[in-house]
């Protein structure tokens, strides 16, 4: 079967925004290397959307890339309080130590009765932080959305702290959530300016980086910084934790943020670190990550593994990263 699309004026034109930065930014990681290969996922076998990725895993210039779009809606349905998302997710980690990971997000939410309103996230994930790279994101993020950008940046380094580790996962972060007034059109312009300066930065950032030859210590750091950015996914990530809850039905690409390969040991190392509710996560995703190296076998073992902690144990959602307040509420 194929995707049923969503009906409303509104979801045809989110979906346009986060398709064409879907394929903007494949044309700029195939410009690198080629092929990003689509794989598809339907919602309740089509009838209530899907969803279309990109990707490239353990190759000469990606660990692993993943450029997701996804619509999933209830129209029909007014008893549910969804009416459609729509949304590109998008997580690069690139091969070399010195070229930084991404992670970029812009969706659009709609619910039965109420306006819709947009997500906007970026951050940069260096496992060898570059101040020039950094600053160049950051710049590039605060150019896209001024008004925003204070309190996005706030808020995104709010929400990616990591309590157990005393640190943040990347050395940069924008987070708006639940942007929306009441000019659809206007808020859509600027999700996808925002988009395009995430994407466009990133990629002249990976153009520029490194694609030499390693060293031992480069490659050491890089996976303890793909550890850590995995433990924050599993454990802390409330997007990651709602889209396993949610379904069973895309487990493969809600997992498309984990790196190649971990170092298993000193993931165990930070169990005894972490709130009590979730240290039995911890262990269990250790058990399940084997040897360290994240095949796609594993990735669903881990996505089983989070969701069956999170529903046996609901009060380890407490312990999750706090989702910022919406900028600005709706009138």
């Amino acid at each position: 079967m194929s995707r049923v699309p969503a009906q409303s004026s509104q979801s045809r034109a989110a979906l346009e925004v986060v398709s064409s930065l879907q394929q903007r930014f494949v044309k700029h990681l195939e410009a690198l290397e080629r092929p990003f290969l689509p794989a598809e996922w339907l919602r309740d076998a089509g009838v209530h959307g899907g969803g279309l990725r990109f990707g490239r895993a353990e190759s000469a210039r990606f660990n692993r890339a993943s450029v997701n779009v996804s619509q999933v809606h209830y129209e029909a349905d007014p008893q549910r309080a969804l009416a459609c998302a729509t949304a590109l997710s998008t997580i690069i980690h690139p091969t070399h130590p010195r070229a930084p990971s991404v992670h970029i997000h812009v969706s659009c939410t709609e619910p039965h009765g109420r306006p819709a309103s947009w997500r906007m996230m970026a951050d940069l994930n260096p496992s060898l932080p570059d101040d020039t790279q950094t600053r160049r994101y950051a710049q590039a993020l605060r150019a896209a959305a001024p008004a925003l950008a204070d309190r996005a940046q706030a808020d995104g380094d709010r929400y990616f702290f990591i309590p157990a580790l005393e640190r943040t996962r990347g050395v940069t972060h924008f987070y708006v959530e639940g942007y929306g007034s009441e000019d659809f059109d206007a808020d859509a312009r600027l999700a996808r300016t925002f988009g395009q300066a995430a994407i466009d930065t990133y990629a002249a950032l990976l153009q520029a980086a490194p694609t030499g030859e390693a060293t031992d210590e480069e490659r050491r750091a890089q996976r303890q910084y793909h550890t850590l950015y995995f433990f924050q996914v599993l454990t802390l990530d409330r997007g990651t934790t709602s889209g396993l809850l949610a379904h069973e039905q895309n487990d493969l690409g809600v997992m498309g943020s984990l790196p190649s390969h971990i170092d298993v040991s000193l993931l165990a190392s930070w169990a005894p670190r972490t709130p009590a509710p979730l240290q039995p996560l911890v262990h269990a995703l250790v058990d399940a990550a084997g040897d360290g190296h994240i095949t796609d076998a594993v990735r669903g073992a881990l996505a089983q593994t989070v969701r069956a902690h999170f529903k046996a144990h609901p009060e380890a959602l407490a312990h999750q990263a706090v989702t910022p307040a919406p900028l600005p509420a709706h009138p």
